[in-house]
């Protein structure tokens, strides 16, 4: 039997987040400028609900209104001191006068849970979204997976096609970023891409 990966609840997830997103040579390489530019592609000038914030590398870079959510507290700690705003999630579905959002955005999230949990996590968000909303799911390919121990279920396209059928959505588009599908296996960030609407 596998051990278990790290708690992503605690504190020292939080920390090793925040290390590997301000490690010296990715600040001077800026390699998240080409992920802002497929954000800005993706959901325009979209109010979006970022669901899985973690400490908001994305949600620093959604436009104004946007909105994250995380079950960490210590990451939604990290995004408020950024000035962003972010609730845990008892905090945010317990409001009663959430917004509505034009899109919505779970980048990262759905691989971290576990089998079967992924649309049950997803479905109450889906209450806040206006008719037409765009979707956005993001997953990392194989290499990507492979190098995180709190990863639990490999999504393909093909998965969060399911996924997203699953909750009612209707896929428009899948892609593979920034390079070709078979680069996945070997560059750690290369990702699926699915894009859905809201019917």
């Amino acid at each position: 039997m596998a051990e278990p990966g790290p708690d992503t609840t605690a504190g020292s997830y939080t920390d090793r987040l925040s290390r590997l997103q301000t490690a010296r040579w990715k600040q001077v390489l800026d390699v998240q400028a080409p992920y802002r530019w497929n954000l800005r592609r993706l959901l325009g000038d979209r109010r979006v609900l970022d669901v899985g914030c973690g400490i908001g590398r994305n949600l620093a870079n959604l436009p104004a209104g946007s909105v994250g959510v995380d079950h960490n507290q210590h990451s939604v700690d990290h995004c408020r001191a950024l000035g962003l705003t972010a609730y845990t999630v008892d905090e945010f579905l317990a409001l009663e006068d959430a917004p509505t959002f034009d899109g919505m955005l779970a980048a990262h999230l759905v691989e971290h849970l576990p089998p079967a949990g992924a649309a049950p996590i997803l479905r109450p968000y889906l209450r806040f979204l206006s008719p037409g909303a765009r979707v956005v799911l993001i997953c990392p390919q194989e290499r990507g997976y492979a190098s995180d121990a709190t990863h639990t279920v490999f999504f393909d396209h093909a998965r969060l096609r399911e996924l997203a059928e699953e909750l009612g959505l209707t896929v428009e588009a899948e892609r593979s970023f920034p390079f070709p599908r078979a680069a996945g296996k070997v560059f750690t960030y290369n990702e699926f891409v699915s894009v859905a609407r809201v019917t």
